[in-house]
């Protein structure tokens, strides 16, 4: 019996500590992900291939933060003349792109070109081209803004805006 209690305590130990290893990898690889804006942005597009929601919004501010697509005039005028009811502007959350992408079986890729990034070590904006690829289609494509701030935990992201040019 006592060899039982002994055999259950060391494999309680050993989970227990692989539990704590799980958790302090995830917070490095939090913290690698957040050093600087250019590391923000290869985390994001990590994330995405990887459908990794739960990394994915560690890179938000997780209280504020906003995503607001808008619709080219022409894309907009593609989609009201199927839906009259369809918004040009349209305010989500990171959350819900996390959704997508974990729950995505679809390959995810968005490729960012043309980056600008302005900061003075304190705030940032990021500014870009993307096209994002499903499956290796081109199924949207836009510019794109990050609003970004640096706290005492690196750098999140506060904002996401993004002009959207859909295919038909």
């Amino acid at each position: 019996m006592n060899r039982i209690v002994a055999v259950m305590i060391v494999a309680v130990s050993l989970l227990l500590s692989h539990v704590g290893l799980a958790q302090s990898v995830s917070g490095n690889q939090t913290a690698q992900d957040t050093a600087d804006v250019p590391h923000v942005m290869d985390a994001f597009h990590e994330a995405v291939v990887k459908h990794d929601g739960e990394r994915l919004s560690a890179l938000f501010l997780p209280e504020g933060s906003t995503w607001v697509n808008v619709l080219s005039d022409e894309a907009y005028a593609r989609m009201r003349a199927k839906r009259p009811e369809q918004a040009k502007i349209r305010v989500s959350s990171y959350k819900d792109f996390a959704k997508f992408v974990s729950g995505s079986k679809a390959n995810l890729d968005p490729q960012h070109t043309h980056v600008q990034i302005h900061s003075d070590g304190t705030i940032a904006s990021v500014y870009f081209d993307f096209i994002f690829m499903i499956d290796g289609k081109d199924e949207n494509r836009g510019s794109e803004t990050w609003q970004l701030v640096k706290g005492t935990d690196g750098w999140r992201i506060v904002a996401i805006t993004y002009s959207s040019d859909p295919k038909a």
